[in-house]
């Protein structure tokens, strides 16, 4: 598994993003400080860095700045953390050397899909790289869903749930989690519309969708 190194000074956001890590095979470790970073970066190189720019000590910006002045470091794939409106920062990430920006707030889950994304073109991951139980086989870099061997016609959002979903096998997810991961923090739509794209993903992988459960008073999960 590939490790991935979070500085973000934000426990709640550092948190969230170490668990999402590890539910999709990634080995991550966070830190509150560019210090703590430095600390660990002598000792482990990891394949990727989420970095946000607004740090206690030394800023984002100067951490970059050190790494691609790094003849060790400098090819470390790094994705810029940044707050909303913070366009300066963003161009003088990218300048600097950045590979990719993600603005707050954002989902867990486009977060991933950058950091692949990133990854595929640094030639750190397989292009074939797929998630697959039961009789459902998900391939992210081809954002195809295969159910029983018949491919599967997904709208966005459906293939996000059931990526969600299957990264998570086996664990029950509230209605308010998958919102928040799937559509995002700012979306104030209803419960309700977890409930509508579970039945439509269900119809849609027919036999195959028996696997995602519905957990009385709580959610949804996937059991293969």
């Amino acid at each position: 598994m590939q490790k991935v190194f979070i500085v973000e000074d934000d426990d709640n956001i550092r948190e969230m993003i170490l668990y999402a890590l590890s539910s999709a095979e990634f080995v991550a470790e966070g830190f509150a400080d560019g210090e703590s970073f430095w600390r660990a970066l002598e000792h482990t190189v990891p394949a990727l860095l989420l970095l946000d720019i607004m740090l206690p000590g030394e800023d984002g910006i100067s951490i970059l700045k050190r790494l691609k002045e790094s003849r060790k470091h400098k090819t470390l794939p790094v994705i810029m953390l940044t707050a909303k409106g913070a366009e300066y920062d963003r161009i003088k990430g990218l300048d600097l050397g950045a590979d990719d920006y993600m603005t707050k707030p954002f989902s867990v889950l486009e977060v991933i899909s950058r950091m692949r994304a990133v990854l595929r073109r640094c030639g750190s991951t397989e292009s074939n790289a797929a998630l697959e139980i039961g009789k459902i086989v998900l391939h992210t870099d081809k954002r195809s869903v295969f159910a029983d061997g018949s491919e599967t016609a997904l709208t966005y959002k459906e293939f996000e749930l059931l990526h969600y979903l299957m990264l998570n096998e086996g664990i029950a997810l509230t209605r308010d989690k998958l919102l928040e991961e799937v559509w995002g923090f700012d979306y104030n739509g209803e419960s309700r519309t977890v409930d509508m794209h579970i039945r439509s993903l269900r119809q849609k992988l027919g036999a195959c969708g028996d696997i995602i459960k519905t957990v009385r008073n709580v959610g949804y999960k996937i059991e293969g």
